[in-house]
């Protein structure tokens, strides 16, 4: 059985994913966390992100972001990049994981759910049955309930580290 707090995948970034590659796997929807995923907490969608998903877009992916911040900082961000959005989205409580899924067509076997956080991010989509990613968190600057948090992640990824080898 896997660990509800280990990501099935560790990377630098959720823009050195190969997305080609996942695509040819057989995916077919991707989920996305915005902030310190995709862009510096409350940073506006920039070029990287932008170009990022158009080229989603070009093969093939399905995309909704999903997001815990209100619509005032999801909306704005969504637009920019063209893509479908869940505001106060509860993670990691699995209903909005679901129903991002639904909005894509996609399931449980062809859904990936990319994200910074491991307690609420990757929680969330192992607890909805998504393949989860985490990815390091773009800026080491964030508020203060985010930075506790992060102590405890590092025992997690001590140990997630420690079994995959």
């Amino acid at each position: 059985m896997k660990h509800i707090l280990y990501p099935r995948e560790y990377l630098p970034s959720a823009y050195q994913i190969d997305y080609d590659r996942l695509y040819q796997k057989g995916f077919r929807g991707l989920i996305f966390d915005i902030d310190n995923t995709l862009a510096p907490h409350g940073a506006p969608a920039d070029k990287q992100a932008v170009l990022l998903f158009s080229h989603l877009k070009e093969l093939g992916f399905q995309c909704v972001m999903l997001s815990n911040n209100k619509e005032p900082r999801v909306k704005p961000f969504c637009d920019k990049v063209g893509t479908r959005y869940i505001f106060n989205a509860g993670k990691p409580m699995p209903k909005n994981y679901r129903r991002a899924m639904e909005l894509m067509h996609t399931d449980c076997g062809n859904t990936i759910f990319i994200g910074d956080q491991i307690f609420t991010d990757i929680v969330g989509a192992n607890l909805a049955g998504i393949y989860s990613v985490l990815v390091e968190p773009i800026n080491p600057k964030e508020e203060i309930q985010i930075v506790l948090k992060r102590y405890l992640e590092k025992i997690v990824l001590f140990f997630y580290r420690r079994k995959r080898l």
